[in-house]
């Protein structure tokens, strides 16, 4: 067990309720990356978590379930189709099946096994064995990337594609791979600042019939994230959600504060992409909820809460995988229906919330209409797909 899971680990004394362990110093603990920058020429999973708030809970877990998500987004209740959505993500998660039982289960989806065909693991040709090196950042991240596709597409059938590495190249390949094995929807939840090395690799994002959907960072406003940034990838940025009995919704939801934004220095203008302090393709297209996400690790203990777009990116695929349209569901059709999304028009990526970052506008402060954080808006049902 790494130094990244005896962070998460800790030990819950109470005999009849769970409880949180405090940080053992005065200040307040600060969200880290599961995938830290290991420099150029690879991708990082998307994901941060508290240190040391690992938690065994009696009454169900701490953060936004299956349930609340499925409220907060008025999805139907009749089960959907049996979508392939694909997960591409580097190295082995050795628990992922285990802790997306647990996940299922504490949320009363059907369950996803290998037994019953639902779920599968394979290493980056398409194999079962040898599957790479175990990462427990990046096994973090896969546990998200399930727990969130089931979230939305309770019936979709999984099919996890591990690279060797977070190299451009493996990562390139587990997408293809991904599409060969019969996804029609394809998740990514990792980024790196785009430029002309990734971009090589941008081909390998565009798959005819196939949804391909990306995170746009939890950085804020910055450098346009790939592939988010590749113009036929949906990059999804983040929300921060809440209840809220006066809304109508029931909930109300915020541009996230470290969700990705930018603007392209290399990729031209989509067709269908109108907004104009940007001369080349924005990111992102469309968002969901980020923040205080629930899931089950087996590695960390139990429940844990996570952040990052490497929430919203999948959810948002199973959400594509459960319209029925997969493969058609693509980012011009996002902005031709962008009527049937949520317009989300508050809060700024920017860290500092007053918009200073990007001169005050739409590149990072949440507004009515089309905005760079949150893009056409969060999905209100599948109308939008």
């Amino acid at each position: 067990m790494n130094t990244l899971i005896r962070a998460l680990t800790s030990v819950c004394a109470a005999a009849a309720i769970g409880c949180a362990v405090a940080p053992a110093a005065s200040a307040a603990p600060v969200p880290r990356p599961a995938c830290p920058d290991t420099g150029p020429d690879v991708l990082r999973c998307l994901t941060t978590y508290t240190p040391g708030a690992a938690r065994t809970l009696v009454d169900g877990p701490a953060g936004w379930g299956a349930g609340d998500l499925a409220s907060a987004y008025r999805l139907p209740g009749q089960p959907g189709p049996d979508t392939v959505v694909g997960i591409s993500i580097a190295y082995d998660a050795p628990s992922l099946e285990a802790d997306l039982a647990a996940y299922r289960t504490q949320y009363g989806l059907p369950p996803c096994t290998t037994a019953n065909g639902c779920f599968r693991k394979v290493n980056q040709q398409g194999t079962p064995a040898p599957l790479p090196p175990e990462d427990s950042g990046w096994a973090m991240e896969s546990t998200l990337d399930v727990s969130m596709v089931s979230a939305a597409c309770p019936s979709c059938r999984i099919v996890v594609v591990e690279g060797h590495s977070p190299g451009f190249a493996d990562l390139a390949e587990t997408e293809d791979t991904a599409v060969l094995l019969g996804a029609k929807v394809v998740s990514n939840s990792y980024g790196a600042r785009e430029g002309s090395t990734p971009l090589a690799f941008a081909s390998h994002y565009q798959h005819p019939g196939v949804t391909v959907v990306a995170s746009s960072g939890d950085t804020g406003f910055t450098a346009a994230s790939y592939p988010a940034v590749v113009a036929s990838t949906i990059a999804v940025g983040g929300t921060s959600l809440a209840r809220d009995p006066d809304s109508p919704r029931g909930w109300t939801e915020s541009a996230w504060r470290r969700g990705g934004s930018g603007c392209s220095a290399y990729i031209a203008k989509p067709a269908w992409q109108a907004d104009t302090h940007c001369a080349k393709r924005t990111v992102a297209d469309i968002a969901a909820v980020a923040e205080d996400i629930a899931i089950h690790f087996a590695d960390a203990g139990g429940w844990i809460s996570v952040n990052g777009t490497s929430a919203s990116a999948p959810f948002v695929a199973g959400l594509a995988g459960r319209s029925g349209h997969a493969g058609a569901v693509q980012p011009a059709g996002l902005y031709a229906k962008a009527g049937s999304f949520t317009d989300v028009t508050t809060g700024s990526n920017d860290r500092t919330g007053t918009g200073q970052k990007c001169g005050g506008d739409y590149l990072c402060l949440a507004g009515p209409g089309y905005d760079a954080p949150t893009g056409v808006g969060v999905p209100d049902g599948l109308a939008g797909f």
